[in-house]
């Protein structure tokens, strides 16, 4: 029989279109402006009295309090009203005292039977929930300054193991220089040398002695910078990983720029702390008697003021081989950080330590900075930035036994410290210093005007079509519009699943997409009226479907391609309007060739008309 549908296929699309609001309805729940309450100290939890005075304060302000739960030693208090969540942070922080950490937090407001079967509300992209917009800079003299550093190290040790012995070294201009006591010295330390290191010219000099001038390639630049552009962008992804941010935008831009975007992320401070650092750890063994004077460098500790150390050029190893890291307290209660290094650097330190045991062995903790300083400049006062290192000990032991692949460090000056480092040193360091070129904050009010904005043109959108399809084509036109109700209801459960982020282009996505969602009817109820004049009713449905696909198909094939494409080489905002186009697509098709036509099959299917209301 003519348009009738086998019983299995309204199940299906029944089936699908519970799922689908199911898996929609999280976002009727928005987040919950929050204030999160921590002890500084790890150990230590929030308790009932420090509770009641948080309740205290907030009242006394005038602060209405939605609810407040507590976990793990960790409170959240959830407000009504979001312009009020700074200054709550602010009081709450001033009466509890230094001993505890408040943050902004949002809360989840899903009830717990749709947690249950896993179904969450669509992230929020950065224009839309609020959050932090940096822009990096990447030291690039800085990196190719490292390198040299790291190969003049590894280049003296090789001469010391091949007895050449040298004058001076020394490193700057993309050069390394070594000064030795004769021609002789030289031709073989050339030798021996070039065979290693492919990436540098070799020339002599002869102006203060016999000296070897090793200078990097403009090839060796070129790939040193992407190093260190490229591994910064790792670097970068694993702490905003560790800072539990959804949907973060990590990226590059230009030569030496990375854009990093921290949706939902109101603590700027902590998250410019943790992204911008650029700490780095380097073991060495401090200075002995017979060690020469350039051979040694003199250092502070970090945590006492006036007391120096001499420490060895030579670097065992850095924080780069550092595999993982976590933090712990000693028998006496004390920070500290376990240290877990990969194959070649525990190697390296078992090395250094077996034929060092009885010496001391320091941890030198390395960060680079900026200062800002007033200029003037064609009689103009500008702005430079000023960089410099700061070099500090914290931790200077003497080696009892060999190490290996774990060990741990103490001297910290407190929890918190060792948190960080500790977190630094898993994410990985940074091969350059990074700066800060631009920051910009969305704050969640102006993100809460987009999403209100966004909405309505979805509502206004959504509303022409509807009243356009009843006008222009009647009783089907109702039918096209229940189609398209679930078209949408489909979508957003698609993007709630996948967990893709909701921008403000992405909801242009949505708005095109019901568009392109109702044209799919327009072309099978066109189809209809054409094939009525020649055929029967029920034939001309049929035959209007069926004939419709092929064209409704094509359609949407060219747009999903090009979709694709945008994806593959847009970024940010443009991979978000993709993404909400490709699954506008495959769930338009659905409901208009599917949904549409079992709508079609129950109210006219089987029954005998003479007259269509189309």
């Amino acid at each position: 029989m003519l348009n009738r549908y086998p019983l299995w296929k309204y199940l299906l699309i029944l089936l699908v279109f519970i799922v689908g609001v199911l898996y929609a309805l999280p976002n009727l729940y928005p987040k919950d402006p929050a204030i999160q309450i921590s002890a500084a100290n790890s150990g230590a939890s929030v308790g009932d009295s420090e509770m009641a005075r948080v309740d205290q304060t907030l009242e006394q302000a005038g602060i209405a309090v939605k609810s407040s739960e507590s976990a793990n030693g960790t409170s959240l208090i959830r407000l009504e009203n979001g312009s009020q969540q700074s200054a709550a942070r602010d009081m709450v922080s001033k009466a509890l005292g230094q001993g505890y950490t408040v943050a902004l937090n949002l809360a989840d407001s899903t009830p717990q039977w749709l947690q249950a079967i896993g179904a969450k509300p669509m992230n929020l992209g950065l224009d839309l929930r609020g959050g932090v917009h940096f822009l990096l800079e990447v030291d690039m003299d800085a990196a190719l300054d490292q390198r040299l550093d790291v190969n003049a190290s590894a280049m003296r040790e090789a001469l010391r193991g091949d007895g050449i012995r040298y004058r001076n070294n020394t490193t700057g201009d993309n050069a390394i220089r070594f000064t030795f006591a004769n021609a002789d010295d030289r031709s073989q330390a050339r030798a021996l040398l070039n065979r290693q290191y492919n990436e540098f010219s070799f020339a002599n000099e002869d102006d203060a002695g016999p000296t070897l001038v090793m200078t990097l390639t403009d090839q060796a630049v070129t790939d040193i910078q992407d190093y260190a552009i490229n591994q910064n962008l790792t670097t970068l992804r694993n702490r905003v990983n560790e800072l539990g941010v959804s949907e973060p935008i990590v990226q590059r831009q230009g030569p030496n720029r990375i854009v990093v975007e921290l949706p939902g992320v109101q603590d700027t401070a902590e998250a410019k702390r943790i992204v911008g650092a650029t700490a780095n750890l380097e073991f060495r063994l401090e200075a002995s008697d017979s060690t020469s004077a350039d051979q040694q460098q003199a250092f502070d500790f970090r945590n006492d003021a006036g007391r120096k150390a001499a420490l060895e050029r030579d670097v065992i190893i850095t924080g780069d081989r550092v595999s993982s890291a976590s933090t712990s307290f000693d028998d006496s209660g004390r920070p500290q950080v376990n240290i877990n290094l990969d194959g070649p650097g525990g190697s390296r330190m078992n090395r250094a330590t077996r034929a060092n045991i009885g010496r001391n062995m320091a941890v030198l903790y390395i960060e680079h900075k900026t200062r800002t300083r007033t200029v003037t400049r064609d009689g103009e006062q500008v702005e430079e930035r000023v960089p410099y290192t700061e070099r500090g000990i914290i931790s200077l032991a003497t080696i009892q036994s060999a190490l290996g692949n774990q060990f741990r460090i103490t001297g910290l000056d407190s929890p918190t410290e060792a948190r960080e480092l500790s977190l630094l040193l898993r994410s990985g360091s940074l091969a350059a210093p990074i700066y800060f070129a631009q920051e910009r904050t969305i704050g969640p009010s102006l993100g809460q005007q987009n999403i209100d904005r966004g909405v309505m043109s979805v509502i206004v959108g959504l509303v022409l079509v509807l009243a356009f399809m009843i006008v222009r084509y009647k009783g089907f036109g109702l039918i096209a519009n229940l189609a398209l109700t679930v078209n949408l209801t489909l979508l957003i459960a698609a993007m709630s699943i996948l967990g893709a982020t909701l921008t403000l282009p992405g909801i242009a996505g949505i708005v095109l997409t019901l568009g392109m969602a109702v044209d799919a009817n327009v072309l099978v109820f066109e189809r209809i009226r054409e094939e009525m004049r020649s055929r029967s009713i029920q034939q001309a449905i049929h035959t209007g479907y069926e004939r419709a696909f092929t064209a409704i198909l094509d359609a949407n094939i060219t747009t999903l391609l090009v979709a694709v494409i945008l994806f593959s080489i847009g970024t940010g905002p443009v991979k978000g309007f993709a993404v909400t186009l490709s699954l506008g697509i495959l769930t338009s098709v659905f409901t208009g060739v599917m949904v549409s036509r079992a709508l079609t099959n129950l109210v006219v299917g089987g029954k005998s008309l003479k007259k269509l209301w189309i």
